[in-house]
């Protein structure tokens, strides 16, 4: 991630590709990354992907590079028309998105694991969405994105 200057407005230049060689996700607009993951149901209350994963996109598009950050802070994602947090868990194999069954009934996925389009909030998006943290499906999720631990 690099910083850069715009008519004298800081502003952080990604790179097209995040996670490097894995190309998990593209740059798909100024809001969002698009990728493909592989949508399973869960009985969690959250949806989650494999922690590994979770702390290097973190790190590649929430991350600021100013002081000791977090990388565990929800990643924002949007699958179909539903934004939601994802949270880290080691029990969820690699490039796959762990969904609570409820959310994936107002989908068109039938036949889970499916592999589907996801999209990825990019991290000024994410901030916005998260600020409604008292909102389904945000509830007990919070976070600041990016930045430095205090």
């Amino acid at each position: 991630m690099k910083a850069d200057t715009y008519k004298g407005i800081r502003t952080t230049v990604m790179p097209p590709c995040v996670m490097g060689t894995d190309s998990m996700f593209e740059r798909f607009s100024r809001s969002y990354y698009l990728g493909r993951l592989y949508v399973t149901p869960t009985t969690a209350d959250h949806a989650r992907m494999e922690q590994t994963q979770h702390e290097r996109i973190n790190e590649a598009v929430y991350a600021t590079g100013d002081g000791i950050e977090r990388l565990d802070t929800p990643l924002v994602m949007k699958l179909e028309s539903g934004h939601f947090p994802v949270l880290g868990d080691d029990t969820i194999p690699t490039n796959t998105l762990a969904v609570p069954e409820a959310m994936l009934e107002g989908t068109r996925i039938r036949n889970p694991p499916a592999l589907r389009a996801v999209f990825l909030a990019r991290r000024e998006r994410a901030e916005q969405l998260l600020q409604f943290g008292d909102g389904n499906p945000f509830r007990g999720v919070s976070g600041r994105v990016g930045g430095s631990e205090t």
